[in-house]
């Protein structure tokens, strides 16, 4: 899937998607096919929001390729085209891909600097991928 514009001053899912299409998602990721007024009803639990504007997000993240919309009598159902774990995840390697596209050497410097501080483990993993890795080739 295509890279949402990804803002590195933001946290979660607001990283790709406006706040409340980041909220659409959340409702749409913890249920199932779900209509507009069903997603509304979720969302006004924690902030009121108006239901043409709710259509209007739904709608918009259907033409970005993230939800798919089908009608059942006269009701529009929507569903998330990935998992939340499978999209954060296409997303992460588009990401990662490209910033290697872009800066090479100095991202991985950089992650692996992160990597250090972030987690020992991790750092155990990356190693035995390096080494599976130079075996396959």
């Amino acid at each position: 899937m295509k890279i949402q514009p990804f803002k590195t001053n933001e946290k979660g899912l607001n990283r790709f998607f406006g706040p409340l299409e980041a909220r659409v998602m959340d409702v749409l990721w913890d249920g199932s096919e779900m209509s507009i007024k069903a997603v509304k009803e979720r969302l006004d639990q924690e902030q009121e929001a108006k239901f043409n504007t709710v259509m209007t997000v739904m709608n918009r993240l259907v033409d970005k390729g993230v939800l798919t919309k089908r009608i059942e009598k006269r009701k529009s159902l929507y569903t998330p085209v990935l998992t939340r774990e499978e999209f954060l995840n296409d997303q992460s390697k588009e990401l990662t891909k490209g910033i290697m596209d872009e800066f090479g050497s100095l991202a991985v410097n950089h992650m692996l600097d992160a990597l250090e501080e972030a987690d020992p483990g991790l750092l155990e993993k990356l190693e035995k991928k390096v080494q599976q890795l130079n075996k396959e080739k």
